[in-house]
């Protein structure tokens, strides 16, 4: 609790404690001296209900909970009903202390997103550590972040090693480790030893900076649950007021007694303020952007989260989305693999291209090149070496071919060996699946989520890639503009359609879909400013996440409502009648409000 809070708590108390000694001593006191009983207790919780009321009335508010309140218990108090009169406005403070301190629990997953950007950066001069403002730091500089500390603009280090946590940016809790080459967002906490980092952005493009404005985006953008409740509680407080009026003053123009009127009148009152509404709705949209935002989930605002709820297709980039972005060696066809894999390994240990990597990563150990001689990289085809005086031939069909070996690729990238004049074999190399994308694409679908896979790549790539992670549809070979198109058939009114991808071409099409989330682009511009959504790492499985998330936010919404607007229904036509007492109404109003509260709070838990 904060010092208003507990305040508040402390107003609540020495009131109730007033209240029960009222009620405990007003059988034995006179008439005349009950109104002065309870008065005491009534100031102490109602007294900044009347200012607030006098203020919004200043602004021309005229219709809200705190006039509500004010005008049932001045009326109680008017037709003699001193213990319900206070109760109103004790349990309105009961409820209002518990939505404070619900609001700042929701909220304070979001808010400690704040404190991931340091206000200082240490920059040597003179052979000493001088603290600056983070933005006067140039790119190209180098600063110095000592072990404890975040880092406060990206950059590369270029001295020293290290743990980096880098929870606070992509929901992670293993430390990453460190070293010379490495890139380093801000926000991340240097958990070891002192690191030097040569700036690469500016501090308004920084890592944490974008977060950052993606948590203000966030607050903008209201749900339409969010908007209708606002526009419903503006009709609706006045709407009830004016039917609690005419409660009160028609009936006894007919011969109902005057005092029961108001009563009921006051009755209505009390259970038409839509505190319920106004607040838990609102409420589990926050909740579920912090508790998203724990996962590594940045969302933009809660109309993105009624989008992910309704979602019946999710399209997905292929390289660096679904796929890890980087070649590996996925098969050997061969009789002799460990032989073939070895020739392969000493041949492309003279070339630097990536499938070369992928072969040496594929053989787990430095070759032994003594007996290799005559290495000859043979651009675009592949790599001749001798190894033991036999000639050995590693690359593709075209090279093959060159040498008298008609061989197929069959439709992935295939690395051929020819070795003293034999044919051996070749190892199928494909960007690798990312280790969670086949679960998650069957986690989709078995949730009735359409999974399609647009790429760039050719089409047996793209074949190869759908077979292995069982995606419903493909489409290679395509432009950014053709990702859109495929966007736009995809997508209908009831239908929403989620694109995931990373990187700048990417961003035509993040822009068209319904939701456009990017993964890992921390510190892609272009996909942060056109993505809805941006996955801090590159977990794939969020995406998932992410849908479940919002279903439950939308059914935790709808049972809010539902529940809230049952009840106090019920009451007021319980009310309009005489039926319902006071006590009653405040349990539909603050009794309601704090369920509806607590049903909302279940999404900060996950």
């Amino acid at each position: 609790m904060n010092d208003n809070q507990k305040k508040e708590l402390l107003k609540i108390s020495v009131s109730a404690l007033l209240l029960i000694i009222a009620i405990l001593i007003e059988k034995t006191a006179a008439e005349e001296y009950r109104f002065a009983l309870f008065l005491p207790s009534y100031i102490i919780i109602g007294g900044e209900v009347f200012l607030k009321a006098v203020r919004n009335i200043k602004k021309r508010q005229f219709f809200d909970e705190n006039l509500l309140m004010l005008i049932a218990s001045v009326a109680a108090f008017v037709i003699k009903e001193y213990p319900e009169a206070v109760a109103v406005m004790l349990f309105y403070a009961v409820g209002t202390l518990f939505e404070s301190t619900a609001v700042d629990k929701s909220r304070k997953s979001v808010t400690e997103l704040m404190d991931i950007c340091p206000d200082f950066a240490d920059i040597e001069l003179d052979g000493e550590l001088k603290r600056v403002d983070p933005e006067l730091v140039e790119v190209g500089q180098i600063i110095t972040v000592l072990p404890g500390d975040r880092v406060p603009l990206d950059g590369i280090v270029v001295d020293g090693q290290s743990e980096g946590d880098f929870s606070a940016l992509t929901g992670e809790s293993m430390p990453v480790h460190l070293k010379k080459g490495d890139y380093v967002p801000s926000g991340c906490i240097n958990s070891e030893a002192v690191l030097k980092i040569k700036v690469t952005k500016p501090y308004e493009d920084s890592a944490a900076s974008r977060i950052l404005e993606l948590v203000e985006d966030a607050a903008a953008n209201k749900a339409k649950h969010e908007s209708f409740i606002t526009k419903f509680a503006s009709v609706y407080t006045p709407a009830v007021t004016m039917l609690a009026l005419l409660i009160a003053v028609i009936p006894p123009f007919f011969g109902a007694d005057i005092k029961k009127q108001i009563a009921s009148a006051c009755v209505f009152l009390v259970v038409s303020c839509p505190c319920a509404l106004v607040i838990s709705v609102p409420l589990a949209f926050f909740a579920a952007v912090g508790s998203a935002s724990k996962r590594g989930i940045l969302i933009k605002g809660g109309t993105f989260i009624e989008i992910a709820a309704r979602a019946k297709a999710v399209a997905f980039d292929k390289t660096g989305t679904l796929t890890k972005g980087e070649f590996a060696v996925v098969n050997i066809n061969s009789e002799k693999e460990d032989t073939l894999l070895e020739i392969a390994a000493k041949a492309e240990s003279f070339s630097t291209h990536p499938i070369a990597l992928s072969i040496l990563k594929a053989y787990g150990k430095t070759p032994e090149l003594e007996n290799v001689t005559d290495a000859r990289v043979i651009k675009g085809k592949g790599v001749f070496v001798n190894i033991d005086n036999r000639p050995a031939y590693v690359g593709n069909a075209a090279l093959m071919g060159e040498n008298g070996v008609s061989v197929s690729d069959e439709g992935l990238t295939a690395v051929h060996v020819l070795y003293d004049g034999k044919y051996m074999g070749y190892l199928s190399v494909a960007d690798a699946p990312k280790e969670n994308a086949k679960q998650t694409v069957a986690e989709l679908k078995k949730n009735g989520i359409r999974c399609v896979m647009l790429t760039g790549d050719s089409e047996a790539t793209a074949a190869h890639m759908a077979k292995e992670l069982e995606t419903d549809e493909y489409h290679a070979a395509l432009l950014p503009e053709d990702k859109v198109k495929y966007i736009e058939k995809l997508s209908s009114k009831d239908n929403a359609v989620i694109f995931v991808g990373d990187g700048i071409n990417d961003a035509p099409v993040l822009t068209r879909a319904d939701l456009g989330a990017a993964m890992g682009a921390i510190g892609s511009d272009a996909a942060i400013e056109a993505a809805d959504c941006v996955i801090t790492d590159d977990n794939i499985s969020k995406i998932s996440e992410l849908i479940s998330l919002s279903k439950r936010t939308l059914s935790i919404v709808r049972v809010n409502i539902v529940f809230a607007l049952t009840i106090k229904l019920l009451v007021l036509i319980a009310g309009s009648f005489g039926i319902a007492n006071m006590w009653l109404a405040v349990f539909s109003d603050v009794g309601v409000s704090i369920i509806a509260i607590l049903n909302s709070m279940r999404l900060i838990k996950g």
